[in-house]
Formats: C-alpha cells, structure tokens, sequence
C-alpha cells in the first residue's frame, strides 16, 4: 500500500439510498421508437410486474407518457410502442406542448390507477388527471389546477373521507409544497402550504417540489421531495425527506436538513439538464423501497432504501 493511500479519506455519505448497478436502467437506446431523451417515471405494481410510465421527450421536444414492464423491476424492461398518454390523443390546448412527470397512485376504493401528471401548453404548465384500470388507455379528467403548478403526486387512500394531494404552484420565484383537498378528483380546494423553500445557503433553498406519492408508515407520511440550489454553474437537484401527520397531512413532523440522494455518478451530472436526480415513482415491498429517478433528464435510474432507516433519521428532526 502506498503511503498517500493511508492518509486519503473513507468517503463519508449522509445518502441513505443504494443506487443499482445496472444504472442506467433504461435509456433512449432502449425505446423502440425514436425520441430524444428518456427520464423521470411514475411507478406502481401491475399484474406483479413492476411498472414505469416513462417521461419520453420526441425529436420535436415535447413529451409523452409511455409504459414500461420488468418482472424484478431492474432489467429486462418491456416497453411499449406507443404512448399512453400524449399530447395527440384528444388532449386539447392545455396539454399541446407535452405531458410530464407522472406519479401513479392506486386508490382501492375506485379499483382504479390515478394519474397525476403535468400538462405543458402556451399557457404555462398545469396539473392533469387521468386514471386507469389496465394501462391500455385512459380516462382523462383534463386540466385539475391551472398553471403555473407542477409535481402533483395524490396520496394512496383517502383521509377524512376527501382524497388529497401534493402539488407546487409557482408564484415568482417562490416555490413551496402545498396539499389540497377534493371528494372527486376534479374539483380541488382547501389549499395549504406544507412545506417550504428554506432560505440562505441551504441545499433546498431555491424550489421544493413532491417527489414519488405519499409513503404511508406507522410514524406519518414519509414524503420524499426534490430541492434544489441555485449554483453560478446552474441548478443541482437532490433528494430529500419529511414526515407529515397521518390524520392531518397539514401538520409537518419532521424534516431532515440534509439530502438523502444526490448527483454523484457521471450519468447523473452530465447530460440534457446536468446535476440532476429527480424521483417521480417508487415501489414497495415490506421495509424497502425502490425509487426510480431521472438522471440528468437523460436516462431513468434506480435506488433502494430501507423505510425504517429514512424514519430513524427523521424522527432525529422533528418539527
């Protein structure tokens, strides 16, 4: 052993995810139609495969919603030739630019699959709704909340007999996390700010937004939400945590002060949008999850974490 190697540092990490090493998991390459990029998937369980609706962005620049099959949810993905959801399939003028960033949410009492999505058009980007019952076509429920929002992800079961959701309206330059509340999934109201951008030099101080849905534990909600700083280079994206009450969502736990994944691996600082991991789905069995994640607007990825450690650490940081 050379000398300089006793003295060089073990890396020390506060990341609390464990990337695959079969990142990245699907790429453009993988489509089996032309487009430009592929990133930033919804996902559930389907039939008992796993199941992604991948962000794919055309040649034109505008993107559509396709679905993607793995039967262990890391290789050999099967994906669909034509999209799901598009902005050619009777979307109408709010969605004429694309659809972005879905999360998938199933809601037992409906035996259906909720699609949250952004809408994309001249006038600003939106959020959309759709649902699903076999992901071979869709109900679209059109335009929910005018823009400027985003990151619209519906939580797994209803709360007080009203479905809620996260979403992140812009006003300026201020960016927070709201919730809202509805008995149809259409008409939405009762808005509150949940979680905000902090302030200063902070990793998460320039925009927050939710990540994958809600994440029901025995201590709260485990919401996994993006934050991002504002760097002379650009933006860098990262991932982090919080806890929101069971009964009322509206009531914030704790929040970590650190990220708990972030742009590290070449595929993940270079590409479309560099220094950029941003989940918009995950997977659940017993304590781990898997959460699949844009990398660099360039290529979808994946990484696992354990529920019990990413609560041990929030419940350190209790509001």
């Amino acid at each position: 052993m050379k000398t300089a190697d006793l003295f060089r540092p073990t890396r020390i990490t506060n990341e609390l995810f464990k990337r695959s090493r079969h990142n990245p998991i699907i790429t453009c390459r993988d489509v089996p139609y032309l487009c430009g990029t592929v990133f930033n998937p919804g996902a559930t369980i389907f039939e008992g495969d796993t199941l992604l609706l991948l962000r794919v962005e055309d040649l034109e620049g505008k993107s559509h919603l396709t679905v993607a099959r793995s039967k262990n949810g890391e290789t050999g993905w099967e994906i669909e030739t034509e999209p799901l959801i598009s902005p050619m399939h009777d979307a109408g003028p709010y969605e004429e630019y694309g659809c972005e960033d879905p999360r998938i949410t199933y809601l037992a009492d409906l035996g259906k699959w909720v699609i949250a999505y952004t809408a994309y058009s001249r006038f600003g980007a939106g959020i959309a709704i759709a649902t699903t019952d076999d992901f071979n076509c869709v109900e679209r429920f059109g335009l929910v909340l005018a823009p400027n929002n985003k990151d619209a992800a519906v939580f797994p079961r209803k709360i007080k007999d009203n479905y809620w959701m996260l979403h992140r309206p812009a006003a300026g330059s201020i960016e927070h996390i709201w919730l809202t509340v509805s008995d149809d999934l259409v008409h939405w109201g009762r808005p509150w700010c949940v979680i905000m951008e902090r302030d200063g030099p902070m990793w998460d101080a320039y925009k927050v937004g939710a990540n994958t849905i809600p994440i029901e534990t025995s201590e709260g909600w485990l919401i996994l939400y993006h934050g991002v700083k504002l760097f002379p280079a650009g933006p860098t994206y990262r991932v982090g945590a919080a806890l929101l009450d069971l009964d009322d969502p509206r009531r914030l736990i704790a929040r970590l002060p650190y990220w708990v994944l972030g742009p590290h691996e070449s595929y993940e600082v270079s590409g479309a949008v560099p220094n950029v991991v941003f989940p918009c789905g995950h997977t659940q069995i017993g304590d781990q999850i898997s959460v699949y994640y844009g990398a660099a607007d360039s290529s979808v990825c994946l990484a696992t974490a354990s529920v019990s450690e990413i609560l041990d650490a929030l419940l350190k940081h209790q509001i």
